[in-house]
Order: structure tokens, then C-alpha cells, then sequence
């Protein structure tokens, strides 16, 4: 027995030496268990030309479903996981989903100090946004486990971007999974170019698109849009969601056979039922009179009104039930059943009221817009500002104009590059009366920040045309719903106050849904309780000539073709009218203030850059010091010259003419002397060109000793008389006759 296990022993040590040392039984064993170790789903299909392929079981096992999509040589990785148990009490659905850009996807390193990724991006924060509109709707009502949606891009080939593949594998991933989902959900873009429509383009074919529209939906409806376009018409934009929705049915019907090939059972799932003890006191004791307070006019006061109510029949109900125990003892799932139950009345009574007696809490008719008013030049100092109001809803607009220095550095997986115009969104708790901590923005205020700047991008002029740098900055001082296309409107004024040529001005309007069945209300300018209540926000910015922004998200499943053409008709209406409101405050672009940096833009000879820079940048640093302007030179030869006012405009100017232009015969010239002969005086008349001034050319009076006339450092006008054999010949004489004979 002894023998046998010394035998056993052995033949473990040879073969474990063998692995070690790399013998040819170690590539068998290797061989054997890969092969075995994953059990690797995948499937392709074809999209606009190219293979979308999809994969599970092979990589983040553990996830509760996890994805591995390829489009091109884009990867991403898409993972779900949810919590044990469900949440108690809470009235919202706890999802998170994160997008997360690896550098060393597009074969690039971080920046920064550490040289690793850090926090998101501005654009990663907006994709994982863009990622989460269209996933969120598609839970079932009063779901409440916490679920964690990770994006991560492992390989970007610049050529398919992974924002829409995020949509596909994240919906793909739940459908796999355990996890109660209503979909599959499934994400495209679409671009117009050449009056055509192009499925998911390239970033190259973005360029010259006038459309970079992502739509997301279900087989059944579109129930995600993000758009920006080049002043679109309305039937075109509709045309383009319609044809995107064409190609989502594919990709959702892709799905739906994956996951017939490995999908996992879904948990089973109850929503919590109302205590009918609840439900009674409420609706005997409240309904009527919740009624009434949720018409109440103005904000504040409706607030008050159905807070003040709640709380009065909060404390009935408690000395009804509960008389005996003390307030802090009280047990806490029936007091947050009963603020639920409260609220979910609420939001039925208002949605009734609109949907089957077409009253808004505000007495709006469903089409009519709330109060407008549009102010410019609100501000001393800034170079533009402007205050657009609409009914509680508030932007403080500025517009800031400075120069090339000032450009936002953008870098992303797809580039680097640098932005001259862009829009920051801030949105102070102060706004809607609160309190609350303040510090950098989050995904709302990017979010925001980045529709607006999207809407007014489209009529920003080109730098050739207009070439500062330009900064919008939307303060919201009141909010009451709409406060996106507000900073639309306030920017736009801003910008024409500052003296921005923009062709014209671009105004913004949020559409609302009710909707129960087939029964539904579009609704034109939603406040925040009809946002908040309703079924859709959809966001409609443009010129009077057509669409430059769009935005839709939707709290159930999808919405159909005859709404969203509903609402692009009700948006067109009102958007003519705000214009009118804004032309009336300002309708061309004013003149710029005294403060505003002055800039002019000259080209000079590709020769010329390095003289111009001078030895060590002596010569372009001397300017600067000189001058105080902000000089920049690209390497075509544009020569961009930023100073505090006009006159120091024009003497850097000068100064800079003086090092690139070429001698001119019969040119006068500011001269120096730089050395004294005895024959004549040396003069420099521009940086590093000097002429002779012959003695007999100082004076038309005969000069016998040039230092008794001349001595270095003196300066004068010259005029150059000669350049034969490139030596420079000046002439003081024949200017001072000149002169004499011109008086």
C-alpha cells in the first residue's frame, strides 16, 4: 500500500515538472481545459451592412446576465446585476447604469498625472444617460430591486461608435437574465446625407450629415429620441425616427431568438397591494378636497395646498388607528403606504382631469403656452446677457467671447480636438425654493447643459466668419418644468446681445402625454407636476425655419407615430410664437461692447512663421510683452490677434506686419539707427532689414560729419529709394522734400 502511494506520488510530481518545464502533455492538458471551461452562446446578424454579433457565457459569468457585443472591431461589454431583496417603502425604481470609456480601447493613454481613467467623461456621463432613458420605462410597475447596468467599452475601431450598442447589450443582458423586463429594447442612429437616410453612420459620414438622430424602442413603439439636425422640417424628422424604427424591429427580433437560446428563468415578482384600511380613509376622508388642492394656482401654493392636506389627513388617520402610540413608535409601513397611496391619487386625479375633461392644474387650455417675457441686456458687464422667462420657469443667460486660449480641450475615445463654442446648464437648489449642497454638475445638469448647446450649436458661425471663442452659461433661477429649452431660449438671446452673428434665433418647447389606453392628450409646454405626472417629455428646439434639436423620453413602453406627429405639429405652433417674443426683444445681432477683446485674423507665408517667432518665440514674446494682446499662430499661416480695444489691435498689428512683410521700393519706413559710419548711417526700418542712409541723403543741406547730426538709437521716417543687388538704399532727404512739397 505503502509502494502504491509513493508511485501515485510520483506520477503527480512528473506531471506537474512537465507543466512547469513546458513538455508537450502541458499544451494537451491546456488544450483540453479550454475547451470544456465556457459554455459560449453566440449569434450574428447583418446591420447596414455589417455584423452585429452578440455573445454570453464566456466572460463575467458571475453577472446575472452579461453580454458581449461586436460591431465592426467595436466591443463593449454589457453586465446586470440586481440585489438580493427587493426595497421597502420606496416609490421609485433604484437603477443605476454606468458607462465606462478604457483609453486603451482605441489603442490611447489617459491624460492626467496617474495616466488611469478617473471619473467619466462629460460624453460618457451622457451616453450612460442615453444608455438609461430607454431601459427604465421597460420594468414593471412598483419593481423595486436595486439593478447596476455596467457598460464597458474594451476595443473602438472609430468607425462604430458604442453609445447605441450600449442600448442593445443592456437590453440584451436583462433579457438573458433573471430580472422582470418588458423588453427586448434596441437602439440605432440615423443620418441624412445627400437626401438620403444612412443607418448607424460613421463619425466621418456624421459630418456631413444634417441629421445625428439616435432612436431607441421596442418592436412595437419608439420610445427614446435624441436629435440634433441642420434646421430639418418636421416630416423629414418624423421620416427619419420611422425609418429608424424599421431597423430596431430587426435588432429587437434578433434578440428575442438569442434569447430563446439561453435565457434564464425570471423571478417571480408581486406588487405590493394598498392596505384597503388605507385606501378608504384616503379616498372617503381626502378625495374631494385633494381634488381641489391639486388646482390650486401657482406652484408654491398648490404645493401648500397638497402638503398641508396630507399632513392633516396623515394625523387623522394615525389617531384613528393608532391612538395609543406615541408618535416616534409608530410603525413605518403603513405611514409610507399611506404618503404612497396619497401621492399615487394625486397623480391619478391630475392626469383625469386632463385626459377626459382637458383642464390643467394651471387653467391652461392642452395647446396654449404659459406667460412669456424676454429681456437683453440685463447685466453691466457681461459681453451679452439676457433673462427669458416662461410662467415660473427662469434662465439668466450670459455670453462670453474670448479667444482661441479659451477653447474647451474635448478627450474622448473617438478624439481629441478643441470646442469654441459651448453651454454650461446650472440648475442651484434655490431655484425651486430649496435647500441642497452645491457643487460640480451632475448627469441632470450635463444632460441639460448638453441639449441646449446642441439646439444653438447648429447657427453658430463658423470661425472663418466669426472667429472668438464662445461661452453660454444658463443660470435657472425659477424652475417649474422646461427649464432645458429655456436656457435654449435665454442662450440664443444672449448670444445675439453679445454680438454673436447668429443668422437667427433658436427657441425650445417641452410636449407632454397623457395617456390611458387608447385614450391620449398631447400636451404644448409642460410644467414640472405634468412632467412628473405624465407619460412623455419631449423636448422641440429650432429656428423659425426648422428643427436644430430634438429629445423624447417616455415613461411607458413606447409611443406611436400618430402622437409624435401630434406633438411635432403642437411644437411647431408654439416655437413660431416664442420667436416672435424674442425677435421683439432683439431680431439682429448687436454691436460689440467696449469690453468685448477685439480680434483680427491675417494669413501670412508658411516662410514667414518662424521669423515671426523669433529665436527661442524672442520676437513673438517681445509683441505680447509690448502689447498685452493674445497672439496665435497656426501652422497654415493664420495669424489670429486678440487685443483689449482697437488702438492695441492695430499696433500689434503693425508690429507684426513688421516682421513677415517684405522691403518695398519707394516705401517710407519707420527707421532706427543701428550703427554710424562715415559714410553714412545704418538703419533698421524692420525686424532684421537694415539700409544704408547714405550721408549724402540725411539732409538736403550738406552734412560733412554724420555723427554731428545722427547718433544711435535715433528714429525717423526713410524712405527706401533703391534695392539693387539686395542691398537697401534710404533717403531721408527725398521724404523731407516731399513733404515740403506737399504742404
Amino acid at each position: 500500500m505503502k509502494e502504491k502511494q509513493v508511485s501515485d506520488f510520483t506520477l503527480i510530481f512528473k506531471k506537474i515538472s512537465d507543466i512547469i518545464w513546458g513538455k508537450k502533455e502541458e499544451k494537451i492538458e491546456k488544450k483540453k481545459i479550454g475547451g470544456t471551461m465556457f459554455d459560449e452562446k453566440t449569434l450574428e446578424m447583418e446591420l447596414a451592412g455589417r455584423s452585429l454579433k452578440v455573445s454570453t457565457g464566456k466572460i463575467a459569468r458571475q453577472s446575472c446576465g452579461a453580454i458581449m457585443i461586436q460591431y465592426g472591431d467595436t466591443v463593449l461589454l454589457s453586465t446586470v446585476n440586481r440585489s438580493k431583496e427587493a426595497r421597502k417603502g420606496v416609490d421609485f425604481f433604484p437603477l443605476t447604469v454606468d458607462y465606462i470609456e478604457k483609453f486603451y480601447a482605441a489603442g490611447k493613454f489617459p491624460g492626467g498625472f496617474n495616466k488611469r481613467e478617473s471619473r467619466p467623461s462629460t460624453d460618457a456621463t451622457l451616453i450612460a444617460r442615453l444608455i438609461d432613458r430607454p431601459i427604465r420605462p421597460m420594468f414593471p410597475e412598483g419593481f423595486t430591486y436595486d439593478v447596476h447596468i455596467v457598460n464597458t467599452v474594451f476595443s473602438f475601431d472609430e468607425k462604430n461608435t458604442p453609445d447605441y450598442l450600449g442600448i442593445i447589450a443592456s437590453s440584451l443582458a436583462l433579457s438573458i437574465s433573471d430580472i422582470p423586463f418588458l423588453g427586448p429594447v434596441a437602439g440605432v442612429v440615423v443620418g441624412y446625407i445627400d437626401g438620403e437616410f444612412v443607418l448607424n453612420p460613421t463619425p466621418e459620414q456624421l459630418e456631413k450629415s444634417l441629421l445625428d438622430l439616435s432612436v431607441a424602442g421596442t418592436k412595437e413603439a419608439v420610445n427614446m429620441v435624441e436629435a440634433g439636425a441642420k434646421e430639418l422640417d418636421e416630416e423629414t424628422m418624423l421620416k427619419a425616427i420611422l425609418f429608424a424604427h424599421e431597423n430596431i424591429k430587426k435588432v429587437c427580433a434578433f434578440q428575442e431568438e438569442f434569447v430563446k437560446i439561453c435565457g434564464k428563468e425570471k423571478i417571480t415578482f408581486e406588487k405590493e397591494e394598498v392596505d384597503p384600511m388605507i385606501s378608504s380613509f384616503i379616498e372617503e376622508h381626502g378625495h374631494e378636497r385633494l381634488q381641489q388642492a391639486v388646482l390650486t394656482l401657482g406652484k408654491k401654493n398648490r404645493e401648500e395646498a397638497v402638503d398641508s392636506l396630507e399632513e392633516e389627513l396623515l394625523e387623522a388617520f394615525v389617531a384613528k388607528h393608532y391612538p395609543e402610540i406615541p408618535e416616534e413608535e409608530l410603525p413605518e409601513e403603513p405611514i409610507l403606504a399611506f404618503k404612497k397611496y396619497y401621492h399615487d391619487l394625486m397623480k391619478t386625479l391630475v392626469r383625469e382631469a386632463i385626459l377626459y375633461k382637458k383642464h390643467r392644474v394651471d387653467g391652461r387650455s392642452t395647446t396654449e403656452i404659459r406667460p412669456l417675457d424676454a429681456q437683453i441686456n440685463v447685466l453691466p458687464i457681461p459681453h451679452g446677457s439676457a433673462l427669458f422667462t416662461r410662467g415660473e420657469t427662469q434662465s439668466l443667460a450670459t455670453a462670453t467671447l474670448g479667444t482661441k486660449e479659451d477653447e474647451q480641450l474635448v478627450d474622448n475615445l473617438e478624439k481629441e480636438y478643441y470646442k469654441k463654442f459651448y453651454l454650461h446648464y446650472n440648475f442651484p437648489p434655490y431655484s425651486v425654493g430649496e435647500t441642497g449642497r452645491m457643487g460640480a454638475p451632475g448627469r441632470r445638469e450635463l444632460g441639460h447643459g448638453s441639449l441646449a448647446e446642441r439646439a444653438l450649436r447648429y447657427v453658430i458661425p463658423t470661425e472663418e466668419e466669426f472667429p472668438y471663442t464662445i461661452r453660454v452659461v444658463s443660470d435657472i433661477t425659477e424652475s417649474n418644468g422646461s427649464s432645458s429649452q429655456a436656457s435654449i431660449c435665454g442662450g440664443s438671446l444672449a448670444l445675439m446681445s453679445a454680438g454673436v452673428p447668429i443668422k437667427e434665433h433658436v427657441a425650445g418647447i417641452a410636449m407632454g402625454l397623457i395617456k390611458e389606453g387608447e385614450e391620449f392628450t398631447v400636451l404644448t409646454d409642460i410644467m414640472g407636476l405634468e412632467d412628473h405626472l405624465g407619460d412623455m417629455d419631449f423636448k422641440v428646439a429650432g429656428t423659425k425655419s426648422g428643427i436644430t434639436a430634438l429629445q423624447m423620453d417616455i415613461k411607458i413602453t413606447g409611443i406611436t407615430e400618430e402622437i409624435m406627429r401630434i406633438a411635432l405639429s403642437q411644437a411647431h405652433v408654439a416655437r413660431q410664437q416664442i420667436l416672435e417674443v424674442m425677435n421683439a426683444a432683439i431680431s439682429s445681432p448687436a454691436d460689440l461692447k467696449p469690453n468685448v477683446p477685439r480680434i483680427q485674423q491675417i494669413m501670412i507665408p508658411k516662410d514667414k512663421i518662424a521669423i515671426l517667432i523669433g529665436p527661442a518665440g524672442k520676437n513673438i514674446k517681445g509683441i505680447i510683452e509690448e502689447t498685452g494682446s493674445t497672439i496665435d499662430i497656426t501652422d497654415d499661416g493664420k495669424v489670429s490677434i486678440f487685443s483689449k480695444d482697437a488702438d492695441i489691435l492695430e499696433h500689434t498689428l503693425r508690429l507684426v506686419n513688421n516682421y513677415v512683410k517684405d522691403v518695398e521700393l519707394n516705401e517710407v519706413y519707420e527707421g532706427k539707427v543701428v550703427g554710424i559710419q562715415k559714410f553714412g548711417a545704418f538703419m533698421e526700418i524692420l525686424p532684421g532689414k537694415e539700409g544704408l542712409l547714405h550721408i549724402s541723403e540725411i539732409s538736403k543741406e550738406r552734412v560733412s560729419n554724420v555723427e554731428d547730426v545722427l547718433k544711435i538709437g535715433d528714429v525717423f521716417k526713410v524712405k527706401v529709394i533703391s534695392m539693387e543687388n539686395g542691398k537697401i538704399a534710404l533717403s531721408k532727404k527725398k521724404l523731407d522734400v516731399e513733404y515740403k512739397v506737399a504742404e
